[in-house]
């Protein structure tokens, strides 16, 4: 499969990734050039993968989800940091430092008052590593096979934040129920972190001109999910 590149990040994901053993889920696995290029040209290339998106409206399926994120993120424990992550300044990379008090943010006000909520509740995680921050639509699952997970994300920061990131976007996007927290086993804070760095993301795309997202229905989403968390 082709895909346009993301330049030096992602020729240290390919190369890292080729070196991970898989143990419990399938990856994508890059493809090099003839040359041993893992970008040519703007693009990049993994072997196709054998799977479907799951049926998001299950509990199950949030823990299989979440089993596969585990197991990745046990795979890759011993990846070392590399400093390109200080380079991106994509709307992503920024909401990530912005809610782990890295940089500065203000959010617009529609909002402000749900942030407000939910910035009393975050608290340290644990160690950091590589993790994939953006599991929910990027887990396939295929009968009788490991679920694969596709498209990393790669961020330096606890386990615990990725998969508070799973449980926010079930209960903003999918009409997840609060009983997800405890039958999931993921805290309070994680996800309160998570649902802070999906609106810092919105913020800012739309402080860049490049969206017009419905500002009233995503505020009402993330209300409700804090809400949900008891905050």
């Amino acid at each position: 499969m082709f895909k346009p590149g993301d330049g030096p990040l992602h020729e240290w994901l390919a190369g890292a990734l080729a070196d991970v053993t898989p143990d419990g889920f399938r990856v994508a696995e890059p493809v090099c050039t003839r040359e041993g290029a893992w970008v040519c040209h703007g693009w990049s290339a993994t072997r196709w993968v054998e799977g479907s998106e799951p049926d998001h409206s299950a509990m199950s399926t949030w823990q299989e989800i979440l089993a596969a994120g585990r197991a990745f993120h046990r795979a890759v424990a011993h990846l070392g940091r590399p400093d390109l992550l200080d380079r991106r300044q994509d709307w992503w990379a920024r909401a990530d430092r912005a809610v782990w008090g890295e940089r500065d943010i203000r959010f617009r006000p529609e909002f402000a008052a749900v942030a407000r909520r939910l910035q009393d509740a975050p608290e340290p995680l644990g160690r950091p590593q590589i993790v994939h921050a953006d599991l929910t639509n990027n887990v396939l699952f295929a009968p009788g096979r490991a679920p694969a997970v596709i498209d990393i994300s790669p961020y330096w920061r606890p386990p615990e934040y990725a998969e508070g990131v799973v449980v926010a976007d079930a209960l903003c996007w999918h009409s997840a129920s609060a009983s997800l927290l405890e039958t999931v086993d993921v805290s309070v804070a994680s996800v309160a972190r998570a649902l802070l760095f999906r609106m810092a993301t919105t913020n800012e795309r739309v402080a860049s001109g490049a969206d017009r997202a419905d500002l009233k229905d995503e505020a009402r989403r993330y209300a409700l999910a804090t809400a949900a968390l008891g905050l």
